[in-house]
């Protein structure tokens, strides 16, 4: 193969390309730390106990004809944060297609979550609204800002490296999540050493994560490049209308693209499970399992750099089977945690750290190749419009999900028939992912076909 183009001049592109991975693989670095410093280890525990202290202890919180335990409340709360989302991300995503500076719209949503994220530490006491405002602003912002990054990941890498680049990406966001995990979960066991209550170390733990959300993001804001934006719509005026306009004309033409909408419609279901499963992991662990703040964070601990590994295997495994098989592969080990969770005895923590083990294999290398495998069957130019209906049912804001384990939990009382409640969400997305015809999906959408799909 020549490395010239026309000419005789050398071709650059795939250096510049290799520049701009790099750079693009710190935002994961960067927001992976709000996700799990705070959106797994440290909010849901937090804020519940802020929910119970204004409810008091066995009280329950009475919204029109419903009754709710502190528990549940967490639960429908990042179940509206989805609402929001799937309202607010498709034009997002329409705005973002028009313009070439995708990097400064990433960093601005950034800021913007890890600002309301950092308002979490101001919320003490009983003030559990000043949390939720700060959780339900910072997963717009975060699932905004995934929006943007996503849609990058096409422009910066041909079909045949997508697996590798997305892989790769997820597996380096897992090292820094772990990382900062490590310097919280030193912060919070030797807190009293420290001269810290327990709530204030939790709470400058997920300080820690805002701030590392922030920091971080300035690095693909530097080095990323812009791209101008390709076959958008002719509509007319301002910047709103003609977003409106071009998601107008993309909604009438995603017919077009019926395996596109299938792996939505399957993406919907199993992320919804995964999703789920790890908004509910530490509240699960504690509420139903007995086990201690100090065995959580550990456990997440292990599972982030698990998931390095494990996001870097799925990512070699899709190189010599497909994206698809791969990924088919990962939803069954799903469902076999979710079946051992339901009989998990409680206080065992050996059995609960397989568990995690488990979960952090499949946790990156699913997400990371749904998210690369999604990227073959849109069409070039609309890719943050499609990525903003992915993310509309993207991690942490599972409503189908994060309903059902609520209403399982009102239900029943128990955290158990909850967690196994959602194997359905992995049978039925798996079962719509085996009707998607991956070279028919990536010729609809003008894609070039990898060697191995």
């Amino acid at each position: 193969m020549s490395n010239t183009v026309p000419g005789g001049i050398a071709d650059l592109r795939p250096l510049e390309q290799e520049k701009e991975q790099k750079a693009w693989y710190w935002y994961d670095w960067a927001n992976s730390a709000y996700t799990t410093t705070i959106g797994t280890v440290f909010f849901g525990p937090y804020f519940i106990n802020l929910a119970e202290n204004a409810v008091g202890e066995g009280g329950r919180f009475d919204v029109g004809p419903f009754s709710m335990p502190p528990g549940s409340l967490f639960f429908w709360l990042i179940t509206a944060s989805t609402i929001l989302s799937a309202l607010l991300l498709p034009p997002l995503g329409a705005y973002a297609d028009r313009t070439a500076n995708k990097k400064g719209l990433l960093a601005f949503f950034a800021w913007t979550g890890a600002f309301f994220a950092a308002l979490i530490f101001f919320a003490t006491g009983d003030n559990w609204q000043l949390a939720a405002v700060g959780i339900v602003i910072g997963n717009l912002c975060f699932g905004a800002a995934g929006v943007i990054n996503d849609s990058i990941l096409p422009l910066i890498s041909d079909e045949a490296n997508r697996d590798r680049v997305s892989s790769r990406g997820w597996a380096f966001g897992y090292l820094g999540g772990g990382l900062l995990l490590v310097v919280n979960l030193a912060v919070f066991l030797g807190h009293e050493k420290i001269g810290l209550e327990e709530g204030m170390a939790a709470r400058l733990c997920m300080l820690s994560a805002a701030v590392w959300w922030a920091a971080f993001t300035l690095i693909p804001f530097r080095r990323l490049n812009n791209h101008p934006p390709a076959d958008v719509e002719p509509v007319q005026g301002n910047a709103v209308r003609r977003s409106f306009g071009q998601l107008g004309a993309t909604l009438r033409e995603m017919k077009n693209y019926p395996m596109a909408l299938t792996f939505l419609l399957a993406y919907l279901f199993f992320n919804d499970g995964i999703q789920t499963v790890i908004a509910s992991a530490s509240v699960y662990g504690a509420e139903e399992l007995g086990h201690d703040q100090t065995i959580l964070i550990a456990t997440i601990l292990m599972v982030q750099f698990v998931a390095f590994f494990g996001a870097l295997l799925f990512g070699r495994l899709a190189a010599r089977q497909g994206a698809k098989k791969t990924i088919l592969m990962g939803l069954v080990i799903w469902m076999v945690i979710v079946t051992v969770a339901l009989f998990l005895p409680a206080g065992n923590v050996p059995l609960f750290l397989v568990l995690g083990a488990a979960i952090g294999v499949v946790l990156g290398g699913t997400q990371a190749l749904a998210r690369s495998y999604f990227s073959l069957l849109i069409p070039r130019g609309k890719e943050a419009e499609y990525f903003s209906f992915y993310h509309a049912m993207d991690r942490g804001t599972s409503w189908f999900g994060t309903a059902t384990f609520a209403i399982v939990l009102a239900i029943t009382d128990s955290y158990r028939p909850a967690i196994f409640a959602l194997i359905a969400f992995f049978v039925i997305g798996g079962l719509l992912l085996t009707r998607v015809d991956t070279e028919r999906g990536i010729r609809e959408a003008g894609n070039d076909m990898p060697a191995v799909v």
